[in-house]
């Protein structure tokens, strides 16, 4: 299993909650809006789940996808 993140900027209002938790996948712009370092969170899926969990708009979501063997 592999884990996505993704922001819907349409929802998000730029709390900065996401970024505060997770540093390592999340940052702001010069507008305090967030944006992804990397939309997979690798050895980090307590910190993305957590930054989904506190978002106030539900913005982020952390998905699983199955990874396809080669």
């Amino acid at each position: 299993m592999s884990l996505r993140i993704t922001i819907d900027h349409d929802r998000c209002t730029g709390h900065g909650r996401c970024y505060m938790l997770a540093p390592e996948l999340f940052d702001a712009d010069d507008e305090g809006r967030p944006f992804l370092l990397d939309a997979d969170p690798g050895d980090h899926p307590a910190e993305a789940r957590s930054a989904a969990e506190n978002c106030p708009e539900g913005a982020i979501t952390v998905s699983e996808s199955v990874r396809s063997g080669s």
